[in-house]
């Protein structure tokens, strides 16, 4: 931008969609209104974009190859991020519509459509669930990973040899947010997200900073860490695994 300001974070849409036609009109279309956009065939190609990075809201044919968007739509909200979806389908049975909510769907939207409702139901969403990639609550929670054990209610870290760690607030939310995703790669988009939402900055490195402290206090060698790894290119993946009780 001319005054030097970060650009604004665009909202990124996964677009599950196996008519190709339909697909890039509607991606064509959400792209003109400012937002970000991923076209996906089918669950196998949703699933690697959920893996690679933050989706705010999924565009869902209920009528897929393979695993069918009710199906996906179930496995979308059962994780401890759920993620928004809309329900796209050319049926328009009730039975359905009523199905894909009772799933999970925040919406349904039956073919064909108006690409201004399409916009204007995108933006609803977003609007009511712009706190979704936040964390479910983890009170009562005590996970156990490397000989360490967090009590999630009391926020105590304690190390093998049975001491307590002192966390910070942001320190904490920072190790249950790995915790929850263990073994997998999580963006610094990701972690910014479900540690600080959405008022975070696009350029904030407090993420970075608070990694190396806690890599600190788990004794973690920011040499040759273990427990936390950097992945080149693609962010953090906490290694060991995590057992979760409550």
């Amino acid at each position: 931008m001319r005054d030097g300001s970060p650009a604004p974070v665009r909202n990124f849409i996964a677009v599950v969609e196996d008519d190709t036609e339909i697909s890039e009109l509607v991606g064509e279309l959400l792209v003109r209104e400012g937002f970000e956009v991923a076209l996906c065939n089918d669950a196998v190609e949703l699933d690697r974009v959920v893996a690679r990075r933050r989706v705010d809201l999924v565009l869902l044919d209920l009528m897929l190859p393979g695993e069918d968007g009710l199906s996906i739509c179930r496995r979308l909200q059962a994780g401890p991020v759920p993620v928004p979806v809309i329900m796209v389908t050319a049926k328009g049975d009730d039975i359905d519509r009523i199905l894909g909510l009772e799933f999970g769907a925040d919406d349904y939207l039956p073919k064909p459509f108006n690409p201004r409702e399409l916009v204007a139901r995108v933006r609803a969403v977003l609007r009511r669930t712009r706190d979704a990639h936040r964390p479910r609550s983890v009170s009562g929670r005590r996970y156990g990973f490397a000989g360490w054990v967090l009590d999630a209610g009391s926020r105590a870290l304690v190390d093998p040899q049975g001491q307590a760690v002192e966390l910070t607030g942001g320190e904490f939310d920072l190790l249950v947010a790995l915790l929850d995703h263990p073994q997998r790669v999580l963006t610094r988009d990701q972690l910014l997200d479900w540690t600080r939402g959405r008022d975070a900055a696009p350029y904030d490195r407090t993420i970075d900073v608070q990694l190396s402290r806690l890599r600190r206090k788990l004794e973690d060698d920011p040499k040759a860490p273990t427990i936390i790894r950097t992945v080149r290119g693609g962010g953090y993946l906490f290694a060991p695994r995590v057992q979760v009780n409550g």
